[in-house]
């Protein structure tokens, strides 16, 4: 199955893209990956036989893969042309959502001709006010510890 399913890929990720990268993965899928279009394909088999497993997913900035947006099942004995439709379609359908980002949200851009607004200007932020802040917590192992301190100190009065 694993000859098949390389064989498969190749001929697959020529279909696809023009350039792209195969490699196969240690659970024994082969992961077909397009940088230039920032989208991967890995085909995985299942349990059916002549069956495999399709998902499709993204590239991120730094070049790790983001997890699989959509995947199904389709049969080996298909045709490369009808693979190939399910394979755009799944990649079709991860381009649909929003790019997930590995930095969070993309940098502000400072607008011309506005002045830049500082932290100062404003109100401090939410770790300058929780900085000078007991909060109910803390009081509360202060209170457990000057009463068991309080305990210990009548033990040993009561001792002498």
């Amino acid at each position: 199955m694993s000859t098949q399913l390389r064989d498969t890929a190749h001929e697959l990720a020529g279909l696809l893209w023009r350039e792209h990268t195969l490699y196969r993965e240690r659970t024994g899928s082969v992961v077909i990956r397009g940088a230039h279009v920032e989208r991967w394909i890995s085909l995985s088999p299942t349990g059916g036989k002549d069956q495999v497993l399709i998902r499709a997913g993204r590239i991120l900035e730094g070049g790790t893969t983001a997890p699989a947006r959509s995947e199904t099942v389709a049969s080996l004995t298909l045709g490369m042309g009808e693979l190939a439709t399910v394979c755009r379609r799944l990649l079709a359908d991860t381009a649909a959502g929003p790019a997930p980002r590995a930095t969070g949200r993309p940098p502000k851009m400072p607008r011309p001709g506005r002045p830049k607004k500082t932290k100062a200007a404003g109100r401090p932020g939410r770790a300058a006010r929780m900085s000078r802040h007991t909060g109910f917590a803390s009081w509360l192992v202060i209170l457990a510890v000057a009463a068991l301190v309080a305990l210990f100190l009548r033990n040993v009065t009561a001792a002498l």
